[in-house]
């Protein structure tokens, strides 16, 4: 399953690091942050449940940007 999401991201650095750490979650099986669009697409493992896989997501990403907002 693929989904796309709006995110709330500042600056272009800190949105290719939201994706590089999107990826190492366990439940993902590709990530993209598209800072241009503030949009990032998620690629689902088989079997992963969404809204837990994107709190931790969130989580991740807001270690980088507290600020950071991701409408799931």
């Amino acid at each position: 399953m693929k989904k796309t999401y709006k995110i709330e991201v500042d600056c272009a650095n800190c949105a290719n690091k939201m994706e590089q750490a999107t990826n190492q979650i366990a439940g993902v099986k590709s990530a993209v942050v598209n800072f241009m669009a503030l949009k990032m697409t998620v690629e689902f493992a088989d079997g992963a449940d969404e809204k837990t896989v994107m709190g931790a997501v969130l989580k991740a990403c807001r270690k980088i940007e507290r600020d950071c907002e991701i409408d799931f």
